[in-house]
Protein backbone atom coordinates (compact mmCIF):
# COMPACT_ATOMS: atom_id res chain seq x y z
CA UNK A 1 0.00 0.00 0.00
CA UNK A 2 1.33 3.35 -0.94
CA UNK A 3 1.83 6.20 1.44
CA UNK A 4 -0.75 8.19 -0.17
CA UNK A 5 -3.50 5.25 0.59
CA UNK A 6 -2.18 5.18 4.45
CA UNK A 7 -2.97 8.66 4.48
CA UNK A 8 -6.71 8.29 2.84
CA UNK A 9 -7.18 5.50 5.43
CA UNK A 10 -6.04 7.39 8.01
CA UNK A 11 -7.98 10.63 7.27
CA UNK A 12 -10.49 11.73 9.27
CA UNK A 13 -13.66 12.04 6.62
CA UNK A 14 -13.36 9.78 3.89
CA UNK A 15 -15.03 10.81 0.47
CA UNK A 16 -17.75 8.47 -0.20
CA UNK A 17 -17.51 9.06 -4.15
CA UNK A 18 -15.42 6.06 -4.41
CA UNK A 19 -13.27 3.45 -2.82
CA UNK A 20 -9.28 3.75 -2.19
CA UNK A 21 -8.37 1.86 -4.88
CA UNK A 22 -6.60 3.05 -7.04
CA UNK A 23 -3.08 4.09 -8.43
CA UNK A 24 -1.07 7.73 -7.66
CA UNK A 25 -1.30 9.85 -10.65
CA UNK A 26 2.80 9.63 -11.87
CA UNK A 27 2.73 13.25 -11.27
CA UNK A 28 1.23 15.67 -9.00
CA UNK A 29 -1.46 17.55 -9.34
CA UNK A 30 -1.67 21.78 -8.86
CA UNK A 31 -4.80 23.11 -7.31
CA UNK A 32 -5.82 26.60 -9.14
CA UNK A 33 -7.77 27.51 -6.17
CA UNK A 34 -6.21 26.92 -2.59
CA UNK A 35 -6.99 29.57 0.36
CA UNK A 36 -5.13 30.73 3.62
CA UNK A 37 -6.26 31.63 6.84
CA UNK A 38 -4.94 34.96 7.68
CA UNK A 39 -2.88 35.14 11.09
CA UNK A 40 -4.85 36.98 13.79
CA UNK A 41 -1.51 39.73 13.31
CA UNK A 42 -1.62 40.03 9.50
CA UNK A 43 -3.66 43.30 8.88
CA UNK A 44 -2.16 45.08 12.60
CA UNK A 45 1.47 44.09 11.45
CA UNK A 46 1.37 44.72 7.90
CA UNK A 47 -1.09 47.71 7.22
CA UNK A 48 0.03 51.10 7.01
CA UNK A 49 -0.40 52.56 10.64
CA UNK A 50 -2.85 54.89 9.96
CA UNK A 51 -5.12 52.28 9.19
CA UNK A 52 -4.38 49.86 12.23
CA UNK A 53 -7.45 50.89 14.54
CA UNK A 54 -9.42 49.85 11.70
CA UNK A 55 -8.22 46.79 10.28
CA UNK A 56 -9.97 43.45 10.77
CA UNK A 57 -8.94 41.91 13.82
CA UNK A 58 -9.60 38.35 15.87
CA UNK A 59 -11.83 38.04 18.98
CA UNK A 60 -13.55 35.59 20.80
CA UNK A 61 -16.91 34.87 19.63
CA UNK A 62 -19.95 34.32 21.48
CA UNK A 63 -19.20 30.66 21.54
CA UNK A 64 -15.72 30.70 22.76
CA UNK A 65 -14.10 30.15 19.30
CA UNK A 66 -11.77 33.21 17.45
CA UNK A 67 -13.90 34.91 14.88
CA UNK A 68 -12.70 37.43 12.58
CA UNK A 69 -14.42 40.53 12.82
CA UNK A 70 -14.53 43.00 9.68
CA UNK A 71 -16.60 46.05 10.72
CA UNK A 72 -18.28 48.38 7.68
CA UNK A 73 -20.04 45.84 5.99
CA UNK A 74 -22.96 45.75 7.33
CA UNK A 75 -24.38 48.99 8.86
CA UNK A 76 -25.68 48.44 12.37
CA UNK A 77 -23.35 45.12 13.62
CA UNK A 78 -19.78 43.63 12.81
CA UNK A 79 -19.64 40.99 10.11
CA UNK A 80 -18.29 38.42 12.16
CA UNK A 81 -16.81 34.77 10.66
CA UNK A 82 -15.71 31.56 12.76
CA UNK A 83 -12.18 30.33 12.10
CA UNK A 84 -14.41 26.99 11.70
CA UNK A 85 -16.35 27.98 8.79
CA UNK A 86 -12.34 28.77 6.72
CA UNK A 87 -10.38 26.18 8.33
CA UNK A 88 -12.61 22.81 8.35
CA UNK A 89 -10.92 20.51 5.53
CA UNK A 90 -10.89 16.69 6.02
CA UNK A 91 -13.27 17.22 9.15
CA UNK A 92 -16.46 15.01 8.89
CA UNK A 93 -19.21 17.29 7.97
CA UNK A 94 -20.85 16.35 11.51
CA UNK A 95 -17.93 17.20 13.43
CA UNK A 96 -17.14 21.05 11.90
CA UNK A 97 -17.57 23.88 14.69
CA UNK A 98 -17.57 26.85 12.66
CA UNK A 99 -17.80 28.89 15.76
CA UNK A 100 -16.25 26.57 18.44
CA UNK A 101 -12.42 26.68 16.95
CA UNK A 102 -9.79 28.68 17.93
CA UNK A 103 -6.25 28.84 15.85
CA UNK A 104 -4.95 25.88 17.86
CA UNK A 105 -7.69 23.63 16.41
CA UNK A 106 -7.40 24.07 13.19
CA UNK A 107 -4.56 22.68 10.38
CA UNK A 108 -1.29 24.91 10.73
CA UNK A 109 -0.68 24.82 6.95
CA UNK A 110 -3.86 27.56 6.92
CA UNK A 111 -1.43 29.90 7.86
CA UNK A 112 2.12 29.04 7.84
CA UNK A 113 4.17 27.84 4.68
CA UNK A 114 6.35 24.87 6.57
CA UNK A 115 3.37 23.34 6.80
CA UNK A 116 1.25 24.14 4.28
CA UNK A 117 4.05 22.05 1.90
CA UNK A 118 3.58 19.32 4.34
CA UNK A 119 -0.28 19.62 3.88
CA UNK A 120 0.08 19.44 -0.11
CA UNK A 121 2.53 16.37 0.13
CA UNK A 122 -0.33 14.54 2.34
CA UNK A 123 -2.75 14.95 -0.60
CA UNK A 124 -0.20 14.68 -3.51
CA UNK A 125 0.32 17.99 -4.62
CA UNK A 126 2.61 19.96 -6.09
CA UNK A 127 1.60 23.06 -5.92
CA UNK A 128 -1.33 25.51 -5.06
CA UNK A 129 -2.37 28.42 -6.25
CA UNK A 130 -3.27 31.00 -3.36
CA UNK A 131 -6.06 32.74 -2.45
CA UNK A 132 -7.07 34.69 0.87
CA UNK A 133 -10.43 33.83 3.30
CA UNK A 134 -11.06 36.80 5.36
CA UNK A 135 -9.62 38.95 1.97
CA UNK A 136 -12.98 37.80 0.21
CA UNK A 137 -15.20 39.38 2.48
CA UNK A 138 -13.01 42.73 2.56
CA UNK A 139 -14.00 42.68 -1.19
CA UNK A 140 -17.54 43.85 0.04
CA UNK A 141 -16.34 46.49 2.03
CA UNK A 142 -17.86 50.31 1.28
CA UNK A 143 -14.76 51.69 2.29
CA UNK A 144 -12.64 51.95 -0.57
CA UNK A 145 -9.44 52.97 0.74
CA UNK A 146 -9.47 50.80 3.84
CA UNK A 147 -9.77 48.00 1.84
CA UNK A 148 -7.21 48.80 -0.74
CA UNK A 149 -4.67 49.53 2.69
CA UNK A 150 -6.05 46.22 3.99
CA UNK A 151 -4.92 44.62 0.42
CA UNK A 152 -1.87 46.38 -0.11
CA UNK A 153 -1.09 44.73 3.54
CA UNK A 154 -2.04 41.01 2.42
CA UNK A 155 0.22 41.40 -0.11
CA UNK A 156 3.08 42.59 1.57
CA UNK A 157 2.24 39.27 3.83
CA UNK A 158 1.27 37.03 1.24
CA UNK A 159 5.14 37.78 -0.75
CA UNK A 160 6.70 36.53 2.34
CA UNK A 161 4.60 33.47 2.92
CA UNK A 162 5.22 32.35 -0.36
CA UNK A 163 8.85 33.35 -0.51
CA UNK A 164 9.32 29.78 1.39
CA UNK A 165 8.45 27.49 -1.63
CA UNK A 166 8.19 29.89 -4.67
CA UNK A 167 7.81 26.70 -6.92
CA UNK A 168 4.61 25.53 -4.98
CA UNK A 169 3.08 28.55 -3.16
CA UNK A 170 1.29 30.69 -5.89
CA UNK A 171 0.21 33.78 -4.25
CA UNK A 172 -2.24 36.14 -5.88
CA UNK A 173 -2.54 39.89 -5.15
CA UNK A 174 -5.60 41.92 -4.22
CA UNK A 175 -7.02 44.68 -5.18
CA UNK A 176 -9.39 46.89 -4.25
CA UNK A 177 -10.26 48.39 -7.72
CA UNK A 178 -10.16 51.62 -6.28
CA UNK A 179 -9.12 53.81 -9.47
CA UNK A 180 -8.22 52.41 -13.13
CA UNK A 181 -4.40 54.41 -12.30
CA UNK A 182 -4.51 52.69 -9.00
CA UNK A 183 -5.34 49.50 -10.09
CA UNK A 184 -2.88 49.15 -12.79
CA UNK A 185 -0.09 49.82 -9.91
CA UNK A 186 -1.39 47.26 -7.98
CA UNK A 187 -1.11 45.15 -10.66
CA UNK A 188 2.31 45.87 -11.80
CA UNK A 189 3.53 45.66 -8.17
CA UNK A 190 1.65 42.20 -7.78
CA UNK A 191 3.98 40.93 -10.71
CA UNK A 192 7.26 42.28 -8.79
CA UNK A 193 6.09 40.66 -5.76
CA UNK A 194 6.41 37.35 -7.75
CA UNK A 195 2.20 36.90 -7.64
CA UNK A 196 0.98 34.86 -10.73
CA UNK A 197 -2.27 36.64 -11.36
CA UNK A 198 -4.46 39.06 -9.67
CA UNK A 199 -7.88 38.85 -7.68
CA UNK A 200 -10.61 41.51 -8.18
CA UNK A 201 -13.72 41.82 -6.53
CA UNK A 202 -16.74 41.20 -8.56
CA UNK A 203 -17.82 44.54 -7.96
CA UNK A 204 -15.49 47.68 -8.70
CA UNK A 205 -14.89 50.10 -6.57
CA UNK A 206 -15.47 52.99 -9.19
CA UNK A 207 -18.48 54.82 -10.40
CA UNK A 208 -18.62 52.77 -13.84
CA UNK A 209 -18.30 48.68 -14.19
CA UNK A 210 -15.58 46.39 -15.63
CA UNK A 211 -16.82 46.25 -19.04
CA UNK A 212 -16.80 50.06 -19.59
CA UNK A 213 -13.78 51.29 -21.90
CA UNK A 214 -12.35 53.12 -19.24
CA UNK A 215 -11.01 50.56 -17.85
CA UNK A 216 -9.34 49.22 -20.39
CA UNK A 217 -5.42 50.04 -19.42
CA UNK A 218 -6.25 47.65 -16.67
CA UNK A 219 -6.73 44.80 -19.12
CA UNK A 220 -3.96 46.17 -21.30
CA UNK A 221 -1.82 45.70 -18.59
CA UNK A 222 -3.06 42.40 -17.09
CA UNK A 223 -2.12 41.06 -20.97
CA UNK A 224 1.19 42.81 -20.64
CA UNK A 225 2.03 41.53 -17.26
CA UNK A 226 0.92 37.98 -17.99
CA UNK A 227 -1.26 38.35 -15.13
CA UNK A 228 -4.84 36.39 -15.00
CA UNK A 229 -7.41 38.68 -13.69
CA UNK A 230 -9.30 36.20 -11.31
CA UNK A 231 -12.83 36.48 -10.04
CA UNK A 232 -13.94 34.25 -6.81
CA UNK A 233 -17.82 33.63 -5.39
CA UNK A 234 -18.39 35.10 -2.41
CA UNK A 235 -17.09 38.49 -3.54
CA UNK A 236 -19.86 40.28 -4.39
CA UNK A 237 -21.75 42.48 -1.86
CA UNK A 238 -25.12 41.22 -2.99
CA UNK A 239 -24.31 37.34 -2.48
CA UNK A 240 -22.26 37.84 0.27
CA UNK A 241 -24.77 39.64 2.60
CA UNK A 242 -27.27 37.74 1.85
CA UNK A 243 -26.21 34.10 2.38
CA UNK A 244 -24.04 35.83 5.91
CA UNK A 245 -27.62 36.99 7.45
CA UNK A 246 -29.32 34.03 6.56
CA UNK A 247 -26.09 31.66 8.39
CA UNK A 248 -27.27 33.92 11.26
CA UNK A 249 -30.88 33.30 10.97
CA UNK A 250 -31.65 37.24 10.76
CA UNK A 251 -33.95 37.12 7.30
CA UNK A 252 -35.60 35.76 4.49
CA UNK A 253 -38.25 34.55 6.66
CA UNK A 254 -36.19 31.89 8.35
CA UNK A 255 -34.78 30.01 5.44
CA UNK A 256 -31.43 28.55 5.92
CA UNK A 257 -28.42 28.94 3.42
CA UNK A 258 -29.13 25.61 1.09
CA UNK A 259 -31.62 28.09 -0.48
CA UNK A 260 -29.41 30.29 -1.41
CA UNK A 261 -26.42 28.09 -2.37
CA UNK A 262 -27.39 28.65 -6.02
CA UNK A 263 -26.42 32.52 -5.53
CA UNK A 264 -22.54 31.59 -5.34
CA UNK A 265 -22.60 30.85 -8.66
CA UNK A 266 -24.98 33.98 -9.68
CA UNK A 267 -22.57 36.77 -9.62
CA UNK A 268 -19.84 35.08 -11.27
CA UNK A 269 -21.87 34.19 -14.21
CA UNK A 270 -22.88 37.99 -14.56
CA UNK A 271 -19.12 39.34 -14.50
CA UNK A 272 -18.46 36.88 -17.29
CA UNK A 273 -21.34 38.23 -19.16
CA UNK A 274 -20.27 41.84 -19.01
CA UNK A 275 -16.55 40.83 -20.31
CA UNK A 276 -18.42 39.18 -22.93
CA UNK A 277 -21.62 41.37 -23.89
CA UNK A 278 -19.12 44.57 -23.17
CA UNK A 279 -16.84 43.59 -25.75
CA UNK A 280 -14.01 43.09 -23.41
CA UNK A 281 -12.60 40.06 -24.65
CA UNK A 282 -13.05 41.58 -28.11
CA UNK A 283 -11.09 44.37 -27.58
CA UNK A 284 -8.44 42.23 -25.60
CA UNK A 285 -8.14 38.56 -27.45
CA UNK A 286 -5.32 37.70 -25.01
CA UNK A 287 -7.10 39.02 -21.52
CA UNK A 288 -7.46 35.91 -19.40
CA UNK A 289 -10.45 35.48 -17.29
CA UNK A 290 -10.71 33.25 -14.00
CA UNK A 291 -14.10 32.46 -12.60
CA UNK A 292 -12.86 30.47 -9.32
CA UNK A 293 -15.12 28.68 -7.02
CA UNK A 294 -18.18 28.70 -9.33
CA UNK A 295 -17.85 25.51 -11.04
CA UNK A 296 -17.90 24.45 -14.20
CA UNK A 297 -21.00 22.11 -14.92
CA UNK A 298 -23.10 24.79 -15.65
CA UNK A 299 -21.21 26.41 -18.41
CA UNK A 300 -22.13 24.58 -21.91
CA UNK A 301 -25.58 25.52 -21.06
CA UNK A 302 -24.29 29.34 -19.94
CA UNK A 303 -22.76 29.33 -23.67
CA UNK A 304 -25.90 28.08 -25.50
CA UNK A 305 -28.03 30.11 -24.20
CA UNK A 306 -25.52 32.81 -24.95
CA UNK A 307 -25.55 32.10 -28.63
CA UNK A 308 -29.05 31.57 -28.58
CA UNK A 309 -29.57 35.36 -27.62
CA UNK A 310 -27.45 36.29 -30.12
CA UNK A 311 -28.81 34.65 -33.06
CA UNK A 312 -32.50 35.43 -32.23
CA UNK A 313 -32.58 38.72 -30.47
CA UNK A 314 -29.31 41.00 -30.97
CA UNK A 315 -31.26 42.53 -33.75
CA UNK A 316 -34.15 44.28 -31.52
CA UNK A 317 -31.65 44.33 -28.50
CA UNK A 318 -29.28 47.15 -29.88
CA UNK A 319 -26.43 44.34 -29.37
CA UNK A 320 -24.35 45.07 -32.42
CA UNK A 321 -22.77 42.71 -34.18
CA UNK A 322 -19.39 40.67 -32.95
CA UNK A 323 -16.75 39.15 -34.66
CA UNK A 324 -17.24 35.66 -32.55
CA UNK A 325 -20.19 33.83 -31.19
CA UNK A 326 -20.16 34.51 -27.35
CA UNK A 327 -19.67 30.85 -27.20
CA UNK A 328 -16.45 31.69 -28.53
CA UNK A 329 -14.98 34.37 -26.54
CA UNK A 330 -16.16 32.17 -23.38
CA UNK A 331 -14.10 29.16 -24.77
CA UNK A 332 -10.98 31.10 -25.41
CA UNK A 333 -10.80 33.77 -22.85
CA UNK A 334 -12.32 32.39 -19.20
CA UNK A 335 -10.79 29.50 -17.39
CA UNK A 336 -13.42 27.85 -14.78
CA UNK A 337 -11.88 26.25 -11.45
CA UNK A 338 -14.06 23.60 -9.52
CA UNK A 339 -12.85 20.61 -6.70
CA UNK A 340 -15.63 18.42 -6.18
CA UNK A 341 -17.25 18.97 -9.63
CA UNK A 342 -18.41 15.36 -11.49
CA UNK A 343 -20.56 16.86 -14.12
CA UNK A 344 -17.23 19.60 -15.37
CA UNK A 345 -15.35 16.01 -15.43
CA UNK A 346 -18.01 14.71 -18.48
CA UNK A 347 -18.76 17.52 -20.64
CA UNK A 348 -15.55 18.14 -21.76
CA UNK A 349 -16.54 17.70 -25.38
CA UNK A 350 -18.94 20.52 -24.99
CA UNK A 351 -16.28 22.87 -23.22
CA UNK A 352 -12.92 23.68 -23.98
CA UNK A 353 -11.16 21.27 -21.86
CA UNK A 354 -7.84 23.62 -22.01
CA UNK A 355 -10.19 26.00 -19.60
CA UNK A 356 -10.77 23.53 -17.03
CA UNK A 357 -8.80 23.78 -13.76
CA UNK A 358 -9.26 21.67 -10.36
CA UNK A 359 -8.45 22.57 -7.23
CA UNK A 360 -8.86 21.14 -3.74
CA UNK A 361 -10.23 24.29 -2.19
CA UNK A 362 -7.82 23.67 1.09
CA UNK A 363 -8.62 24.56 3.91
CA UNK A 364 -12.14 25.48 3.63
CA UNK A 365 -15.29 23.10 4.07
CA UNK A 366 -15.65 22.35 1.23
CA UNK A 367 -12.04 21.11 0.15
CA UNK A 368 -11.20 17.76 -1.34
CA UNK A 369 -8.18 17.39 1.02
CA UNK A 370 -6.85 14.50 2.12
CA UNK A 371 -8.37 12.36 -0.12
CA UNK A 372 -7.91 14.16 -3.49
CA UNK A 373 -5.86 11.92 -5.53
CA UNK A 374 -9.12 9.61 -4.21
CA UNK A 375 -11.58 11.43 -5.33
CA UNK A 376 -9.63 12.17 -9.15
CA UNK A 377 -8.66 8.77 -10.09
CA UNK A 378 -12.90 7.77 -9.65
CA UNK A 379 -13.47 11.37 -11.64
CA UNK A 380 -10.98 10.97 -13.88
CA UNK A 381 -11.26 7.14 -14.97
CA UNK A 382 -12.86 8.10 -18.21
CA UNK A 383 -10.40 10.89 -20.45
CA UNK A 384 -7.30 10.67 -22.22
CA UNK A 385 -3.93 10.62 -20.03
CA UNK A 386 -3.58 13.91 -21.80
CA UNK A 387 -6.78 15.30 -20.78
CA UNK A 388 -6.60 14.13 -17.14
CA UNK A 389 -3.12 15.75 -17.12
CA UNK A 390 -4.42 19.09 -18.83
CA UNK A 391 -7.33 19.43 -16.47
CA UNK A 392 -5.21 18.36 -13.27
CA UNK A 393 -1.72 20.63 -13.83
CA UNK A 394 -0.93 21.25 -17.32
CA UNK A 395 -3.41 23.70 -17.61
CA UNK A 396 -2.59 25.92 -14.50
CA UNK A 397 0.89 26.10 -16.03
CA UNK A 398 -0.48 27.61 -19.01
CA UNK A 399 -3.26 29.74 -17.31
CA UNK A 400 -0.46 31.55 -15.00
CA UNK A 401 2.66 31.13 -16.61
CA UNK A 402 4.01 29.05 -13.76
CA UNK A 403 8.02 27.51 -13.27
CA UNK A 404 7.23 24.34 -11.47
CA UNK A 405 9.43 21.95 -8.78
Amino acid sequence: MTAVQNIIRESRHISDMADDRFEPLPYKPISADSHIVEPPNLYVDYVDPKFRDRVPKTETGPKDGTVWRVDGIFEDKPYLVGIGSMASAGVDPKEIKMNEWTYEDIEAGCFDPKARIEAQDLDGLGGEIIFPSIGMVMCNLPDIELRQACFAAYNRWLADFCSYAPERLFGLGQTGVESVEQTVRDMQDAKDKGFCGMMFPLSPGTDFEYEDPRFDPVWEAATALKMPICFHIFTSPRESKTIAATVAGEQNKGRNMAFFHHAMIRANQDVISAFVWGRVFERHPELKLVCAEADAGWVPHFMYRMDHFYRRHRFHSNLGEMSKLPSDYVADNVYFTFQDDLIAMNVLDMVNPRRLLWSSDFPHSDATWPWSQQLLAYQTQHMTDEQRRWILRDNHVECFNLTVA
